[in-house]
């Protein structure tokens, strides 16, 4: 089985970030295009860094649900006033915490992704996934690799 860890955030929070609508949630080549073309856009006019500031300094990357469609996007913790940027609600509860590494900090988020959603929840009989969203951060570890974490809000399976 694979590794990973029940934790409980015990507040509501929230979190601010840049992102897209995907209209077709399973158009995946799309909707990574989509995606990595928002990402280049608020990298180059320097919102996602102007928000990072404004915050803790690290970046997630973050799935949600707005206005009734799938949501992906970058952005921080807390709730700032950055023009462009939706305010989300992160709900308390318990949560599936889910580590990886890797040398190639770009694709981190991505690997650890499909790590859960490639067949880690089915793995996992006594939680259920029930969102809303998910956010996954990727940092520098010291060995010189980089660790990252999901993280996706899960209830406990009666019986």
């Amino acid at each position: 089985m694979s590794n990973y860890a029940i934790k409980t955030i015990s507040e509501n929070y929230k979190m601010t970030a840049f992102g897209v609508s995907l209209e077709d949630y399973n158009d995946w080549a799309g909707n990574a295009a989509k995606t990595a073309a928002k990402k280049a856009e608020i990298t180059e006019n320097n919102k996602l860094a102007e928000l990072l500031t404004l915050a803790d300094g690290q970046e997630y990357q973050i799935n949600y649900v707005v206005n009734g469609k799938a949501w992906r996007g970058f952005g921080v913790m807390g709730e700032f006033d950055a023009g462009g940027a939706d305010v989300l609600d992160i709900l308390a509860g318990d949560y599936l915490v889910v580590p990886g590494t890797s040398a190639d900090k770009d694709r981190l988020a991505d690997e650890i992704t499909g790590k859960v959603f490639g067949g880690l929840l089915q793995e996992i009989t006594d939680y259920k996934y029930v969102g809303p969203g998910n956010s996954t951060f990727v940092k520098a570890a010291e060995n010189g690799e980089f660790y990252g974490e999901m993280w996706l809000r899960v209830q406990k399976v009666e019986g």
